[in-house]
């Protein structure tokens, strides 16, 4: 195999979203079953846009693995490093249904068992970007697998991505989330945040501009942040601030990935190497689309002749 489009490292896990449209978990009365995890959803994604995406992840050897798996392969996503575990079950995640950020109960199991061996040089030195995410960083082995190979993709010319898919249910402590984070942040990756996810952070509401300056200060060049119905706020540091509304919809379906969806977006103009407001034009029809359908992407549609 030649060029990795993409390395996404991280969750992939068993999403059970709520039937009950609009309610929390507590009055969720049934759950239908979706593959999850934000790198998953980016792999996903991407291999529908018709690149070539590589997972690296950790399954347990049961059901959900097997079904992962299978759905993996369909959809074109490379699973030659997504292992498989016998002591641990694949982890699972109960989401309720929203038009806003989900409310969620995790249940983490295999998805943090990423070894280092799963990450070879080979791979790296192939890899145009190597994409990752709070949620995956925010336990053990994985967190000191992901960083380590970081640095190495970074040393080696790879550009890096994160999502900071922040929330306190997954840490240990913030002071936790804040040292690892900024740890990343010094290979200057591309990054993703929502306004949902900085609230919850910095555990108060900050002007954009202020942490647009926290994630430039400790040696981030691109930040971008989601801003829902309001659409998008990107800051190039020493350039003016970019400001794109949401794209118009009719009803929202369902929330769960529009992030992801959005993300993909932009990283697949990024590797086209366009210039960064198409990349934003580009993931938000991309995380519109997403908004329409409940689970994921749509195959049905011939995606890239509605996004370029």
């Amino acid at each position: 195999m030649n060029q990795i489009d993409i390395l996404c490292v991280g969750e992939v896990l068993i999403d059970f979203i709520g039937h009950q449209h609009g309610v929390q978990i507590n009055n969720t009365r049934d759950y239908h079953r979706y593959l999850g995890g934000s790198p998953t959803n980016v792999a996903m994604n991407m291999a529908r846009l018709g690149l070539k995406p590589v997972l690296v992840s950790t399954v347990g050897d049961d059901g959900f693995g097997e079904y992962i798996f299978q759905r993996l392969s369909e959809a074109g996503v490379l699973t030659a490093y997504v292992k498989k575990i016998n002591d641990k079950p694949t982890s699972v995640i109960f989401v309720s249904k929203t038009d806003g950020t989900p409310d969620f109960i995790p249940f983490r199991e295999a998805d943090i068992f990423i070894s280092e061996d799963q990450i070879t040089q080979d791979i790296l030195k192939r890899t145009k970007i190597f994409h990752t995410t709070c949620f995956a960083l925010s336990k053990m082995p994985a967190q000191t697998t992901i960083l380590k190979k970081a640095k190495e993709a970074y040393e080696m010319g790879c550009k890096l991505s994160i999502d900071i898919n922040y929330s306190n249910k997954i840490w240990n402590s913030r002071e936790d989330a804040l040292k690892i984070i900024k740890a990343y942040c010094q290979f200057n990756p591309l990054i993703k945040i929502s306004e949902d996810d900085m609230l919850r952070f910095f555990e108060k509401e900050l002007p954009h501009e202020d942490i647009f300056e926290f994630f430039h200060k400790n040696g981030v060049d691109t930040v971008c942040l989601t801003l829902g119905s309001s659409g998008v706020k990107l800051s190039q540091k020493g350039n003016e601030i970019i400001q794109l509304p949401a794209k118009k919809i009719e009803k929202v379906m369902d929330a769960t990935g529009a992030g992801d969806a959005f993300w993909s977006g932009f990283l697949y103009a990024y590797i086209q190497e366009k210039p960064v407001e198409d990349c934003l034009e580009v993931a938000l029809k991309l995380a519109a689309l997403k908004l329409q359908n409940v689970g994921r992407l749509p195959d049905n549609s011939n995606i890239l002749s509605e996004l370029l």
